[in-house]
């Protein structure tokens, strides 16, 4: 199931994440490792998640390596260590829409790209020198695989930052990522 797409105000959200760079077949590996480190460093500091874990695609090259980064909501700023880095994902106008079935995951994306482009909605994106950046692109994971292991049952939601020309992204500013 592909829920119908929708536009919606968010205000800025702090998190803590652990930014990386993977091809598309290594993500089945990467995002469960990297969300695991994130998420044993939030138990060592007795911080509390404020959200579902998501990834967070800063950079987009289908063909090649994506710039992503596993994160986890927090109720405020934090100081990030040991490879955990603090940031905030932007208040803005996010274009959303939820599925059911990882599998389905490209799927959604493009069916959010594509009613985007139908209503005529501006992305929060640029041309990178290696693929397509976006100020705010993310997939939440709002299944629990501990509480459900079918991942035909996951629910996801695809939300990703329409373009503000009053305070456009700013391409650069995020700390280089690590390679895996």
């Amino acid at each position: 199931m592909i829920t119908e797409p929708q536009v919606e105000d968010r205000e800025a959200q702090p998190y803590v994440g652990r930014r990386t760079q993977a091809t598309l077949a290594e993500l089945p590996t990467v995002i469960p490792q990297r969300l695991g480190e994130v998420l044993a460093w939030l138990n060592r500091q007795g911080v509390a998640p404020a959200g579902a874990p998501f990834i967070r695609y800063h950079i987009i090259d289908m063909a090649g390596h994506l710039d992503v980064e596993l994160g986890v909501p927090v109720a405020g700023r934090l100081a990030g260590t040991d490879g955990i880095q603090a940031s905030v994902l932007p208040a803005g106008r996010y274009a959303t829409l939820r599925y059911t079935n990882i599998a389905r995951g490209i799927e959604a994306n493009a069916a959010l790209l594509a009613w985007g482009t139908a209503q005529g909605l501006v992305w929060d994106t640029w041309a990178a020198p290696h693929g397509d950046g976006f100020g705010a692109r993310l997939e939440s994971f709002l299944t629990d695989p501990a509480a459900e292991p079918d991942p035909t049952r996951w629910e996801t939601e695809v939300a990703i930052r329409l373009a503000d020309a009053t305070a456009p992204s700013r391409p650069g500013a995020w700390p280089s990522p690590t390679r895996t």
